[in-house]
């Protein structure tokens, strides 16, 4: 990589996986770059759709490196739409900034649009970073799929998350000269530095939700129908004994249906919780024997609460439709994983982890601990910066 090369990146908005991400590559790296964000989720607070619940993140997503908030004029801001990111300034800001090569989060939104076409008419190569995988999909509509190859064409590189990300782009002919393993990860530092007191708070959590000497299964996040919520506490209830409990940490849609279930299911041990933000999400986690990632569909790209749960030493159960599956979660290794639309499946599998020992949660935890050892920011920035040490820069 040329020492000289500036990178600009256009993304979202900030959040607590990249912002962290951004951080480390300034502190530990030679490369320059400016983030260039569309939006102030995470930042101001603002309503969440999926957890149907407004907030905003309790982490500093701003400091350590260089970034921009450009204008959005969307009357609905956001990333449910394409014109949910229209920032009109983006490309004079850009080009002001003056960079040798442009680094694209998503492709999907009016924004990302006029900046892929800002750079190639300006012949600044990009880079894209995606995590798409094909899941439960098996192929893309033929229209969808054309469009597709012919917009990859455009990128001088591509970073891949992880095995199932990576197939996704070979279906749409990214040649392999293109593909650059830059896994996704989590801010693992402040999750295994926070892990002492979190062990405190999560045995003080356990006793007051009367949880002592119980086999803990935590479900952690939106309360949507891709994540399966519903199917997971119907197949508690079926298989769990006076000996488990499932705990729920969140918002979302589903919420009153998931606790109208527990009040027809009175002899399964259920909690909720409320939604926890990022301070909290530590004691969360380390309150569970197993942390469970039910979902189904392509919504659920790669699930980043699984690298935070496993760099905790924490085992979990996914459903083969999660995008991290492939990669972190080895039914009988790291984990449990079942079938995504097989109920049986989901109740027999978590009976299974539910009737495992101390001993074996416990052995599968230290080896999703050592699995997830390699998919940290300096795994992701090597891969980065390899894509760019072969693109040719303005």
């Amino acid at each position: 990589m040329n020492p000289s090369t500036r990178l600009a990146i256009v993304l979202s908005h900030p959040t607590q996986y990249y912002s962290p991400w951004f951080r480390w590559l300034r502190a530990n790296t030679g490369l320059t770059f400016k983030v260039f964000y569309l939006w102030e989720f995470g930042v101001r607070e603002t309503r969440d759709p999926r957890f149907a619940a407004a907030f905003k993140w309790d982490v500093d997503l701003l400091s350590g490196y260089e970034s921009e908030f450009i204008p959005n004029r969307s009357a609905q801001p956001g990333t449910e739409t394409f014109r949910g990111l229209d920032n009109p300034s983006l490309c004079a800001r850009l080009e002001t900034w003056n960079p040798g090569a442009l680094l694209l989060f998503g492709y999907n939104w009016l924004s990302h649009q006029r900046a892929l076409w800002w750079a190639r008419w300006q012949g600044i190569p990009v880079l894209f970073r995606g995590d798409s995988h094909l899941l439960g999909r098996g192929s893309l509509p033929f229209a969808r799929q054309l469009a597709l190859t012919l917009l990859f064409r455009q990128f001088a590189a591509v970073t891949y998350v992880g095995r199932a990300n990576r197939h996704y782009f070979e279906t749409l002919r990214v040649s392999p000269e293109r593909l650059y393993f830059a896994p996704h990860s989590v801010d693992a530092a402040r999750f295994e530095a926070a892990e002492p007191m979190a062990r405190i708070a999560a045995g003080s959590l356990r006793s007051a939700l009367n949880l002592v000497d119980r086999c803990v299964v935590l479900f952690a996040g939106k309360f949507h129908a891709d994540k399966q919520p519903l199917e997971l506490l119907r197949a508690f209830a079926a298989v769990a004994t006076a000996r488990d409990a499932l705990v729920f940490v969140g918002d979302g849609p589903e919420k009153a249906s998931l606790q109208d279930l527990a009040r027809a299911h009175p002899h399964a041990c259920v909690r909720f919780l409320p939604f926890a933000n990022q301070t909290e999400m530590p004691a969360r986690y380390l309150l569970a024997d197993v942390v469970a990632l039910p979902a189904r569909g392509s919504y659920e790209t790669w699930g980043l609460a699984v690298n935070e749960a496993m760099h905790l030493g924490v085992p979990c159960l996914v459903s083969d439709r999660v995008g991290c599956q492939a990669d972190l979660v080895e039914d009988g290794e790291t984990g449990w994983v079942f079938p995504s639309e097989n109920s049986a499946a989901l109740a027999a599998t978590l009976r299974s982890a539910l009737n495992s020992t101390a001993e074996e949660r416990s052995r599968r935890g230290r080896a999703a601990r050592a699995r997830v050892a390699h998919y940290t920011y300096r795994q992701t920035s090597a891969g980065l910066l390899e894509a760019l040490a072969a693109t040719p820069i303005r």
